[in-house]
């Protein structure tokens, strides 16, 4: 089916991360699954409520790291697909930014929850790079402000209860829509409208492939369901072609 693909659009979740060292959050051994309290901490209206809660995510942003992650095998993979000229769309619920880390074309990718690489004023919507705002907090400034209107300043990640980019996604759907095939990747499918995406490639007689260690909403409606680690199932699918 990859072979004979020409136009694949690619839904990549947390799965295709955690061989960088990223956790996923519902997985087995998820953030979520193992520290429950701390799906609070990623809503908006938690960060917007509580200063000490924005204190403590910029304290942890700016906290010094022995390594940055790193785009790992499955993220190459999808990489050799553009590559091969076979690349749609990649359509990523991921905030880490290791797709365009790895090579992609910025054109290509899609992120579909924003990103933690930029900041974005909440008030007048001012955005710019992260490390900059970064810089501010070890100088001191736990809450920085927004240098041009004095509002909040957050990531550029989406938080639970924050619209996503209207954008974004009429793009991302409009790619699902004219695929020939659908890669669902690392995502179980439960975060909506991200995992929408494949019922609409379905809905145009799309073929569905599903790529995850744990089930997801749509196995039942791939044609294909291939159960296991992402750096080790995407690597072989692209070799193979």
């Amino acid at each position: 089916m990859l072979a004979a693909a020409r136009r694949v659009c690619v839904l990549t979740g947390a799965g295709v991360s955690t061989d960088s060292g990223i956790p996923d959050f519902r997985g087995p051994n998820g953030l979520w699954t193992r520290h429950p309290e701390t799906a609070q901490s990623s809503t908006l209206a938690h960060y917007l409520g509580s200063r000490q809660a924005r204190v403590e995510a910029w304290r942890r942003r700016a906290s010094p790291r022995s390594a940055l992650p790193q785009p790992n095998s499955g993220h190459l993979a999808l990489l050799e697909l553009e590559r091969r000229g076979r690349l749609l769309a990649l359509v990523t619920q991921n905030v880490d930014g290791l797709h365009l880390d790895a090579g992609h074309s910025p054109g290509l990718v899609i992120e579909l929850h924003g990103t933690l690489r930029r900041y974005r004023c909440l008030d007048c919507g001012l955005e710019g790079p992260m490390a900059t705002v970064l810089e501010r907090v070890r100088q001191g400034e736990e809450d920085p402000d927004c240098p041009a209107c004095g509002g909040i300043l957050k990531s550029a990640a989406i938080s639970f209860g924050q619209p996503l980019d209207r954008r974004a996604l009429e793009t991302a759907e409009r790619a699902a829509r004219e695929c020939d095939l659908f890669l669902a990747v690392g995502t179980r499918l439960e975060v909506f409208p991200a995992a929408e995406l494949p019922l609409l490639a379905l809905r145009e007689r799309r073929p569905l492939v599903v790529l995850n260690e744990e089930p997801t909403r749509c196995d039942g409606r791939a044609l294909v369901v291939l159960r296991g680690r992402i750096g080790e199932l995407l690597p072989g699918l692209v070799e193979g072609l």
